[in-house]
């Protein structure tokens, strides 16, 4: 008798466990994610691959069958009905596992994005795909030639004519003008639908749903200002005499084409190194192949499904995507074998290992970075590498006295680079929320204002033009270029980290990466793997003690130690 109670009460525990034991809220969205994933995930593969192809090939046709794609999956998440039962689920508190809740807080926060009009849905679908594709064909001219976005980066780098560099940066500057009404159409047609779910504008609502806070990322902005705005200026005027003197011009005559990129968002080389020359006879394809394998982050398989060269139509640019979260990863580049394409295709992988190495046992919903600024994050922090000496030392065979050489000044021309792109940010992260708040004020006018506050530089006299218009991140990543600056912040953090509790030194300097397996090995356990089931701050937390803080970026280049 004794024996058969104790089978009686099994057979009741583990009936509890499978039947009664889950609750009809936890049945429901079991169910519901069954369904919505039969459809979910196929479809964005095939976004994915379509996409792929439309920026390679750059025929409208792959464009608008793209945008056919987006607007079926974005349908999807129109649905009233499904947003309304996961409402309920959501508002119920019944879901206690914490992957379940993790996919169901990302489903509250997409399905409630797209509850707006089926109408006002395909025109921004429509009215993006189309903007984007003028910046993907579109080639500017300068003295009556076509010229490519490549030949423009040279120009400004090495030529020496003002009035050349003029013409290449106003040509850099001539897409704005071919797309700029169509962005402001398209910024009010996201702003009208942000309004329609209850938001002020639309950048209010995309932090919302991106889990971020428009006044925590302003204090953020704001510390950032004020702890880089002296060390900037003091940097840029050094900077400009060595500028001036180079292009035989007072300090007084410079104007925005003097600098070495069109929005003064990178570093100019002017420390008496050129770091293109160490790349010049090198294979920077090869150079970033070897180094994550020697960090054990491999790379061979996304090298092989990427495309890596230009060629005519290609989206002159460069990006990173996960086809089908189950491995396919690939970049695209356009590379050349200088410093630039050094960094771009460090970066881009960084991207890379990110998505190749999530977890592949995570639900399909869970399986993406933990925040898009986690993942510039890592791509930021390999990129900072083609300027590392004691990296170029390692890859490319550097001798001991000509490291020491230009170590110092390597280490200089970084912290300046770092240093412009976070004035740079402060522009495009002020604007961008302006941008949303009123696009009808004079945002020619914005646009220079910025500038001249927080970067230093001097609108062309009598310029009147949307050169704002020129920067395709407004178009494609809405509401997305403050990441890059949490991302930078982030990648000093896990810099400082890497060094302290990896690798067990305090020579922060002369860390490079190279042949250092036990990177790969803490990046994949507690950055890459965990994906997206933890919010963003948590995962930092995690994986580094801390959560995030600008503290580790102003020591690495402000402080400089």
């Amino acid at each position: 008798m004794k024996y058969m109670g104790n089978f009686l009460v099994l057979i009741i525990a583990i009936s509890f466990i499978f039947g009664c034991g889950r609750n009809p809220m936890e049945k429901k969205f079991d169910e519901f994610l069954e369904k919505h994933l039969k459809v979910i995930q196929p479809l964005t593969t095939e976004m994915n691959s379509v996409y792929w192809n439309a920026a390679i090939s750059g025929k409208k046709e792959d464009y608008d069958r793209y945008a056919e794609l987006e607007l079926i999956y974005r349908k999807i998440y129109t649905d009233s009905t499904e947003f309304s039962l996961i409402k309920e689920i959501r508002q119920s508190g019944k879901i206690k596992n914490e992957l379940k809740k993790r996919q169901l807080e990302i489903l509250y926060n997409t399905y409630l994005e797209n509850q707006i009009s089926p109408e006002l849905l395909e025109m921004m679908v429509k009215k993006s795909s189309e903007v984007e594709n003028k910046f993907s064909v579109f080639r500017a001219t300068m003295d009556g030639k076509k010229i490519t976005d490549n030949e423009i980066s040279q120009i400004l780098k090495k030529e020496t004519d003002s009035r050349k560099r003029r013409a290449a940066w106003m040509a850099s500057k001539q897409v704005g003008q071919q797309v700029a009404d169509d962005l402001i159409k398209l910024v009010k047609l996201r702003n009208t639908a942000a309004r329609e779910l209850g938001f002020d504008n639309y950048y209010v609502m995309s932090l919302t749903l991106g889990e971020q806070n428009i006044d925590e990322l302003t204090k953020i902005f704001d510390e950032l200002d004020e702890l880089t705005r002296e060390p900037f200026k003091k940097m840029k005027a050094e900077l400009d005499s060595i500028l001036a003197e180079y292009y035989g011009i007072g300090v007084d005559g410079l104007m925005p084409w003097h600098y070495h990129d069109p929005f003064f968002q990178e570093g100019p080389l002017v420390y008496d190194v050129d770091l293109d020359k160490y790349y010049a006879n090198q294979d920077v394809k090869k150079l970033a192949r070897d180094f994550y394998d020697s960090i054990n982050l491999e790379v061979d398989d996304i090298l092989k499904r990427s495309d890596l060269y230009e060629k005519e139509g290609k989206n002159p640019h460069a990006f990173c995507t996960d086809i089908d979260r189950s491995g396919d990863v690939r970049v695209l580049t356009n590379l050349q074998n200088n410093e630039q394409w050094m960094e771009t295709i460090l970066h881009e992988l960084g991207h890379a290992v990110y998505d190749k190495y999530i977890d592949r046992d995570l639900p399909f919903l869970l399986r993406e970075p933990a925040h898009s600024f986690t993942t510039e994050a890592i791509a930021m922090m390999f990129g900072r590498l083609s300027r590392n000496g004691y990296w170029l030392q390692k890859m490319i065979d550097l001798p001991n006295e000509e490291r020491d050489q230009i170590a110092d000044v390597v280490n200089k021309s970084l912290a300046l680079k770092q240093l412009i792109f976070a004035r740079w940010c402060q522009v495009m992260f002020r604007f961008e929320r302006a941008l949303y708040e009123n696009p009808n004020q004079d945002l020619n006018i914005l646009w220079w204002d910025l500038a001249e506050k927080y970067q230093m530089i001097k609108r062309p006299p009598h310029r009147n033009a949307p050169d704002w218009a020129a920067k395709i991140h407004f178009t494609i990543a809405p509401v997305y270029y403050h990441n890059y600056m949490l991302g930078e912040l982030l990648a000093s953090q896990l810099h400082y980290y890497i060094a302290a509790q990896v690798l067990h030194t305090k020579s922060v300097k002369t860390i490079a990466y190279v042949g250092e397996k036990e990177i790969g090995k803490y990046l994949k356990k507690n950055v890459f793997q965990p994906g997206n089931r933890y919010v963003w701050n948590e995962m930092i937390k995690r994986a580094t003690g801390e959560y995030l803080t600008p503290k580790y970026f102003v020591k690495q280049f402000v402080s400089g130690n």
